[in-house]
């Protein structure tokens, strides 16, 4: 009985080593010619499916729009798919990664299971490339030959300026390999910078003399001084130091006998008379908005800055020679309330004798208006125009000219013997009366009007008059 039973069960288990054998030699051989159990290539689940089965489900999920070049400037130049006939497929890499695979070892895929990644098999138009190639400006630019390409100084509206044409030069065939291999690993940009494509070329004696004398002049260009006019801030830079090195008469850089670059005698007071003659305002033309909505062109007076020019060329001079680094306000013989071309500012009192009104605005606000009377015109006694300013205030005074002596409770000039002041002789104002009775060149002002003017207005407050 025990000998019938122990037959039976090695009857069964040879009957289930042989249905596994079976069963374990038939998936080897399925497969032979198919994904093993548990394969993924480039996100696509494979097992059981043939070669060109996976082949067609990865090229329906790849895309190639081309590639993108970009050069050390930041330039892209991109070239499309289509231009050079790309062409892909993964057949090539499939048949290489199953190769690699023992169907009859298709079991340690039960326990293994992986997500492979394939880069395709690609194809393109190698004549339709270099054409592509060929029109990059980048590459067109670069056929220039070795000794073409120089090392100089220009001078531009900037200062002078290094012109290399021998650094970061790029190797053209090094650039077209770098592209072609991107492409050809589907890669959609290729930096050539950082695929090394530019070198450095050598330097003649030359050269590298005009490199050392260049660096004399970048240090020489190199001035940290800014002037502030008001609310604008002129740089001395490249651009204006230019201009201060001197030259022989052939044009050439002038050095001392220690071969460094020398001033120009008379630059730095060129300079300080050139920004005198643009930020000088005394006696200047001034574009004004006037109450009555006109914007009026004043000429000539008393207000305005002037520039202390022999303070700022001694502070120039040494200032550049020390090398320093600073932002200045220049020194002035006459200084307005207000520096830069803008210097009437918001504070100011206004006298449109046209009208025969005046203003009196703080701040940009309007505090007062009323009518006044200003120099007889008939007489050749009127008003003279231009931008003065108050540059004194007194009360309790006897005005004196030829033929005549008043009292006035308030005076305030404003140009030589001409100023504004109360006018108790006065029962009216403004209309026509200056062109008839006007005052000696005087602005009469009513007295309770002329109090209030007074009380408000400081030494030093601009005074535009116009008709």
């Amino acid at each position: 009985m025990k000998k019938r039973l122990a037959k039976h069960l090695v009857i069964m288990l040879c009957i289930i080593m042989v249905s596994l054998m079976t069963v374990y030699i038939g998936l080897a051989v399925y497969y032979h010619n198919a994904f093993e159990y548990g394969t993924w290539i480039n996100d696509v689940y494979c097992t059981g499916k043939s070669i060109q089965e996976v082949n067609e489900e990865l090229v329906k999920d790849f895309t190639y729009e081309g590639v993108t070049i970009h050069d050390k400037d930041g330039n892209s130049y991109p070239i499309s798919a289509e231009e050079i006939s790309y062409q892909f497929d993964f057949i090539k890499a499939l048949e290489i990664y199953q190769q690699q695979h023992n169907s009859w070892m298709w079991i340690e895929s039960l326990v293994r299971g992986e997500n492979t990644r394939l880069s395709p098999v690609v194809t393109y138009n190698g004549e339709k490339l270099e054409e592509c190639l060929a029109q990059l400006p980048l590459l067109i630019q670069g056929q220039d030959t070795e000794e073409s390409r120089t090392v100089a100084i220009i001078k531009t509206n900037q200062g002078y300026e290094l012109l290399n044409e021998r650094t970061a030069v790029l190797n053209i065939e090094e650039a077209k390999a770098a592209v072609r291999a991107a492409i050809e690993a589907s890669q959609t940009e290729v930096f050539l910078e950082e695929a090394g494509c530019y070198h450095d070329l050598e330097l003649t004696e030359e050269m590298q003399a005009t490199l050392a004398l260049w660096e004399k002049l970048d240090a020489f260009q190199q001035c940290g001084i800014i002037y502030q006019m008001g609310e604008e801030q002129v740089p001395v830079d490249a651009s204006v130091v230019c201009d201060w090195i001197a030259l022989d008469e052939e044009g050439d850089f002038l050095l001392d006998e220690n071969g460094e670059l020398q001033l120009r005698e008379g630059a730095v007071e060129t300079f300080v008379e050139s920004l005198a003659a643009e930020y000088d305002t005394v006696g200047a033309s001034r574009s004004f908005t006037a109450t009555r909505g006109e914007t009026i062109t004043v000429e000539g007076g008393i207000y305005g800055n002037q520039l202390d020019q022999q303070a700022e060329i001694e502070y120039l001079t040494d200032a550049f020679l020390s090398n320093k680094r600073e932002t200045h306000e220049p020194a002035y013989t006459q200084k307005a309330r207000v520096q830069g071309k803008d210097d009437i500012g918001d504070t100011y009192i206004e006298i449109d004798m046209g009208e025969q009104m005046m203003y009196y605005y703080a701040e940009g606000v309007l505090q007062l208006e009323t009518p006044v009377v200003t120099g007889n015109t008939s007489r050749n006694m009127g008003t003279p125009e231009g931008v003065n300013y108050v540059y004194l205030k007194q009360t309790d005074r006897i005005l004196k000219g030829e033929g005549y002596a008043s009292h006035v409770n308030f005076w305030m000039p404003v140009k030589g013997n001409i100023g504004i002041h109360d006018a108790s002789w006065r029962s009216s104002y403004g209309g026509t009366i200056y062109q008839t009775n006007g005052s000696h060149g005087c602005i009469n002002t009513p007295g309770e009007i002329m109090e209030q003017l007074y009380n408000l207005v400081e030494v030093g407050t601009p005074v535009v008059m116009f008709y």
